[in-house]
């Protein structure tokens, strides 16, 4: 066990300590590890953990198998999360670090910022100090090196990674740089690890060239013992007996260490290959293996790179892999993570915000409206639209979702719109119409998987009555086709469904009661799955809107979907006379934009008249468009513009 004192813990209060772990039975040895004082723990004592915690100068206590205590998931079970300035590592997000190996000049280090961050990196990547196997190759421009670092970092609105080789150095370097890395080399420098972690800054620890998972996880261990608690794990390869690449990349570490620790992996394509030509099909790898995002080496001209050119992309091929990340990223159940693209921008934020703000110039509330219980799948697509920190508004339906965003409730909302399986979702079509100041912002595909949830002690077997929202019964048709002599009731939505069980008092009935939603939602309402993925066809998505209010005629934009719009949506009524939607298509084709989506729906109070709702592209060339939409309103009777959005891929 290991026990961490705060750093202003009194003489008395770590007595009072000593003296409570000797008096239950325990050995009790001190460390100290930079500005941060800790306890070891053994022996054959017992003590209530929580008791233990309480005690004045605890900071906090872990006791598991592991000889990596804090680092272990057994004493965290929830996936650590890892804040550098406006980035995220970990979670439902992919984050993905970019830069030149070394800082060679200020112009460089420029050029690839403005490069790779126009790409859609997050984190700029550079030595400025590089530690090389011989003594007279490229050593790094030190000190002056990572001020240009610093400043190109902080012209693109992107946290500076770099590496730290000494431990007075890691002095000198804090001011400079939001994020250390400790390199390969040094990943067992364990003085270098007690400073850097001491200083409180996040810290990327790479894997040695031949260490062990343990051993990484026990350098990772020094780190937080130390004081930080932001650690980033970096797989960047190992020495096998291979010579066609410069390393072996583990891919088999990124699960192993996901089940044993709840620190954040990335991994190092370029370091793991050194090819150029197989960084990407590596990088694609690590991230279909669960890799938490990628630190890859970029150059503007890598042919005359003072190091490492041989396996630095170039600034277009770095684009096509960041194109097929965002592609990947929707099928293992993640986001690419975008940030704002200026300092200006994000202050900017702060103004935009959502809806507009009540009177007395107070901001409006961040929060994000979905409809259903926790767990919902929509509460799942607004975490991985925003974040896992996003405070979140539960609703009771889809309409209550727009009234939220539209009184200023809500800064957005997440609704589904349509399912691959099921089809379009009506009622919030409908919705829109009746909500003229509500517009798309944006849009996220999300991957369902459904389950079928009941108590834990339940069995198929026993399971008489099955809830769930008429899309869930629809997209589970095949396996609901095998059990005839099931009643299926529907609900409000998925998540409810599955609340509705906890709320039954009959024991006998709740046994025989089953929902059909996500895991998710069995686990925050304390029940199991008995059977997941039940949905007829696994490649089972649901495309969901992000709404937001009108302000004038544009709707703001969530900051993880601040790229240039490259879809609309519309609706419209045609003229009661022969070929008149044709003549409507006709315009789009005249304009070359191309049509993605044509669905009719009834018009409400006008029997047998419809609404027809539509999903363009938008062309390059915006004043294309506008004009399409001009002829459009001239040719059309009811007319809706819904919004202007980046297409979800």
């Amino acid at each position: 066990m290991i026990v961490v004192l705060t750093k202003d813990i009194s003489p008395h209060d770590a007595e009072m300590v000593r003296s409570y772990l000797r008096d239950h039975g325990f050995n009790v040895r001190g460390q100290v590890f930079g500005d941060a004082a800790l306890l070891g723990v053994d022996g054959k004592g017992q003590a209530d953990i929580h008791e233990l915690s309480l005690l004045p100068g605890v900071e906090r206590v872990a006791a598991t198998s592991k000889p990596y205590e804090l680092a272990s998931r057994e004493t965290h079970a929830e996936d650590s999360i890892v804040s550098v300035g406006p980035v995220k590592i970990g979670g439902t997000r992919i984050t993905v670090i970019a830069g030149p190996c070394a800082v060679e000049s200020r112009e460089q280090i420029e050029e690839t910022a403005a490069r790779v961050r126009e790409s859609g990196a997050v984190m700029l990547r550079g030595g400025a100090y590089k530690p090389r196997t011989s003594p007279y190759a490229f050593q790094g421009l030190g000190m002056k090196g990572l001020e240009y670092m610093k400043a190109a970092g902080e012209a693109y609105n992107m946290p500076i990674v770099t590496e730290v080789v000494s431990p007075e150095l890691a002095e000198q370097m804090k001011e400079l740089t939001d994020m250390f890395q400790i390199g390969a080399r040094n990943m067992q420098n364990f003085e270098l690890l007690k400073k850097a972690g001491s200083l409180g800054k996040p810290v990327l620890l790479k894997r040695g060239p031949s260490a062990t998972i343990e051993e990484w996880l026990l350098s990772a261990e020094y780190l937080l013992a130390a004081g930080t608690r932001d650690v980033v794990l970096c797989e960047r390869g190992i020495r096998t007996f291979e010579t066609y690449t410069r390393n072996t990349l583990d891919i088999s570490a990124i699960p192993v260490v996901k089940a044993l620790s709840h620190l954040p992996i990335i991994v190092d394509p370029s370091h793991a290959v050194g090819i150029r030509a197989k960084v990407s099909p590596a990088a694609l790898a690590a991230i279909a293996a669960g890799a938490d995002g990628l630190t890859v080496e970029v150059h503007p001209k890598p042919d005359a790179a003072l190091s490492d050119g041989p396996q630095s992309l170039y600034p277009e091929q770095f684009e096509r892999l960041m194109r097929d990340i965002e592609v990947l990223s929707h099928v293992v159940g993640k986001e690419l993570l975008r940030t704002p693209r200026s300092a200006a921008s994000v202050n900017a934020q702060a103004r935009v915000g959502g809806a507009a703000a009540p009177a007395g110039g107070t901001p409006a509330p961040r929060k994000i409206a979905f409809s259903g219980a926790s767990g919902a799948f929509a509460e799942r697509a607004a975490i991985r639209a925003f974040g896992e920190d996003a405070e979140r508004l539960r609703t009771e339906s889809f309409g209550a979702v727009f009234d939220a965003v539209l009184e200023g409730r809500a800064a957005f909302g997440v609704v589904p719109l349509e399912n691959s399986l099921a089809g379009s979702v009506y009622e919030n079509y409908d919705l829109f119409m009746q909500y003229p100041d509500i517009a798309i912002a944006g849009e996220i595909k999300f991957r369902i998987v459904h389950s079928l949830i009941a108590c834990e002690k339940a069995s198929i077997d026993g399971i008489k009555i099955v809830r769930s929202h008429p899309q869930g019964f629809a997209q589970c048709k095949d396996f609901l086709e095998k059990h005839p002599d099931w009643k299926l009731e529907p609900w409000s939505n998925t998540a409810s469904a599955v609340f509705s069980i906890t709320e039954e008092t009959d024991d006998e009935k709740r046994m025989s009661i089953a929902a059909i939603a996500s895991e998710a939602a069995a686990q925050s309402h304390g029940l199991t799955a008995l059977k997941t993925g039940i949905e007829t066809d696994p490649r089972n998505y649901t495309r969901f809107a992000i709404i937001s209010r009108k302000e004038g005629s544009v709707a703001p934009v969530p900051e993880s979907m601040r790229m240039k719009p490259d879809k609309a949506s519309l609706i419209f009524s045609v003229k009661d006379e022969p070929g008149s939607l044709y003549k409507c298509l006709k315009i789009l084709s005249e304009e070359g934009i191309n049509l993605s989506k044509l669905e009719s729906r009834p018009l409400l109070g006008q029997p047998w008249n419809y609404l027809f709702y539509v999903d363009v592209s938008i062309p390059q060339n915006a004043q294309v468009f506008e004009n399409a939409l001009e002829r459009l309103r001239a040719a059309t009777g009811v007319f809706h513009f819904l919004g202007r959005y980046r297409a979800s891929l």
